[in-house]
């Protein structure tokens, strides 16, 4: 098998190979390396911080060792992972793409990834991101931006567009990122991949670098609804470490998502379309058409589609940037350049604490971090605080009223994941709010702390470039939104007669570039 057959296998794919001796992990990191190296360097995707080549192959070959000798291995030991850059690793940097955490590396590993190191799964490196992941692009990466898989002029989402594109891309079957306002699934949208924000409190985020505590969730990118659901079975389950974590069993994810896209899966099922979604403005046409087509197909494969109205959606987005930033500006304080990180000391002057922090923020932080560390601290502030923190918390609470209210007309819900596909570098970086306009139909999930899944739906005809549509499912009810997706995923697969969004045209070029060949084929 071919190196470039090896990298488009998926994780599925290559953990039953893997386990029938066909293939050897080493042979799969090698291959994924050696994509990596091609697409991935800063004049290309620019998808890696940090490429742990070593640390990879040392735990392919201690599995391939193992696996030869009739140890018992984890179905995913040998499958290489990516992770994004803001959930600590020993023994590779962890900087959250910003400038103040240059080089650090942390004393302990996240929680997600003791747990994939006890599968056996190969870290491959960290992934890029938009600075202390505040952002829709990964414009905002101290390190430079992440391109596109489908298109190097265009933006891969954020904030974890380094672990999107390179899952799309090829690069890695599987990454771990997290999502505080759709950072997961934004991103998986408009790269054509699968990203999930589980429950909150349902996989651990002791290890994730704060941005807003009450928000962030990791989870799983993936290129099917299946892979996503093998790595999340794997990294959830409860942790003392962390305290807003459930005590819940993990549900077996990977078997509904088999049973979703078997003939008649999701036969029955109620799916509510959002009023207030189907009527935003802003939303592109092609992505309105693929949401079309993706009911379309529901209800060919005996879905019931029903519409729902959640009258307070449209405060979502205001509510979501003064909690998010008001959090921002609390977790951020520890940032001072005396206990870790970053030291700056002021060029003329008395060196005193005030003005090591004044002078370490001021060339540590970039712009759009400092943007939501002022917003945050200006709402927080004496006089401010009932009536814009205040006012957004009771206006959380109103959304979950709305999610919960909307569940008991639905099993599941299904909305475009972004309202448009990915627009070109530096079209919204002078236009704060038009930037987070982009995450109008995510943020909700997370302000209720509910599942939801992204998945891909197919090519807007404006540009050629891919849409995503999300379900979304009731608190701790993560299997019946894999089985929904799983079911579309085939009712799409099955209409268009191959795999989705096979083709990524950049990458081509990219590895034409280089000299490889790419034997993908492709599907619109």
């Amino acid at each position: 098998m071919s190196a470039a057959d090896l990298t488009t296998l998926t994780a599925a794919q290559a953990a039953d190979l893997l386990a029938a001796g066909e293939i050897t992990s080493e042979q799969l990191v090698r291959a994924h390396l050696e994509r990596i190296e091609a697409t991935g360097r800063a004049d290309g995707l620019n998808t890696f911080l940090h490429v742990d080549a070593e640390g990879a192959l040392a735990t392919a070959r201690a599995v391939d060792e193992d696996r030869a000798a009739g140890k018992p291995l984890h179905p995913l030991a040998g499958v290489p992972v990516a992770v994004k850059d803001n959930i600590v690793t020993t023994g590779q940097p962890t900087t959250a793409a910003s400038k103040i955490l240059d080089g650090w590396v942390s004393p302990y590993d996240a929680t997600v990834v003791e747990r994939i190191r006890q599968a056996r799964m190969p870290i491959l490196g960290k992934t890029n991101l938009d600075e202390f992941a505040m952002g829709s692009s990964t414009e905002h990466s101290a390190f430079g931006p992440t391109r596109n898989p489908w298109a190097l002029d265009r933006i891969p989402g954020g904030s974890g567009g380094g672990a999107a594109a390179a899952v799309a891309a090829h690069q890695a079957p599987l990454a771990l990122g997290t999502d505080t306002g759709g950072s997961i699934r934004q991103p998986a949208s408009v790269t054509g991949s699968v990203g999930v924000h589980p429950t909150y409190g349902s996989v651990s985020r002791y290890g994730a670098i704060a941005m807003a505590s009450s928000l962030d969730q990791i989870g799983p990118h993936a290129r099917t609804v299946l892979d996503a659901a093998l790595l999340h079975e794997l990294i959830a389950g409860h942790d003392p470490k962390d305290s807003t974590s459930l005590p819940d069993e993990v549900g077996d994810f990977a078997a509904q998502a088999r049973a979703g896209a078997a003939e008649g899966g999701i036969r029955g099922m109620r799916i509510g379309v959002i009023r207030q979604l189907q009527q935003a403005e802003g939303i592109q046409p092609g992505v309105a058409a693929r949401v079309a087509d993706a009911l379309e197909a529901l209800r060919e494969a005996g879905a019931e589609i029903v519409e729902i109205d959640m009258p307070h959606y449209r405060y979502a987005l205001g509510a979501y940037y003064l909690l998010m930033s008001s959090e921002v500006s609390s977790n951020l304080a520890k940032y001072d350049g005396v206990r870790w990180g970053l030291r700056v000391e002021p060029e003329e002057g008395p060196v005193t604490i005030e003005r090591v922090m004044a002078a370490t923020r001021a060339a540590g932080f970039g712009p759009e971090v400092k943007r939501r560390i002022i917003l945050g601290t200006y709402a927080l502030s004496a006089g401010y605080y009932d009536a814009y923190y205040g006012s957004a918390q009771k206006a959380r609470t109103r959304i979950i009223e709305d999610f919960t209210a909307a569940f008991e007309q639905a099993d599941v819900l299904l909305a475009p994941t972004s309202p448009t596909t990915a627009f070109r570098f530096g079209e919204k970086t002078d236009d704060p709010l038009s930037m987070y306009l982009s995450d109008i139909a995510t943020i909700p999930i997370n302000l209720a702390g509910v599942p939801a899944i992204s998945v891909p739906a197919g090519l807007s005809e404006d540009d050629g470039l891919p849409v995503g549509v999300q379900f979304i499912a009731p608190v701790r009810e993560d299997a019946r939104m894999y089985r929904a997706a799983a079911g579309l995923e085939a009712a799409l697969e099955k209409a268009w007669g191959a795999p989705l969004l096979q083709r990524r045209p950049a990458v081509e070029d990219l590895l034409a570039a280089s000299g490889e060949a790419d034997a993908e084929g492709v599907s619109e």
